[in-house]
């Protein structure tokens, strides 16, 4: 069975994260959803959903990028504004 986190829990964990590694530093959503479950692909969406509700920005090769709507890899980063 796989672990659910909480939207909560993910919004912590994500700007947790992101204040961790400082304005102008990314991370991949996956060290998130990899922090919170052992089984945690199946969290991706869920994290990628709540990081669009943030203070975050998405980028997929140095692009700005919708997290809910890119596809392939992307990084997730303080919003500098």
């Amino acid at each position: 069975m796989s672990f659910v986190a909480t939207d909560d829990e993910i919004a912590v964990a994500l700007l947790d994260l992101a204040a961790r590694r400082g304005v102008g530093k990314s991370f991949c959503p996956s060290e998130v959803a990899r922090a919170l479950a052992e089984d945690w692909r199946p969290l991706m969406p869920d994290v990628r959903r709540v990081a669009a509700g943030l203070p975050l920005v998405a980028t997929q090769r140095g692009t700005l990028v919708d997290p809910l709507t890119a596809r392939g890899p992307i990084r997730l980063a303080q919003d500098p504004g």
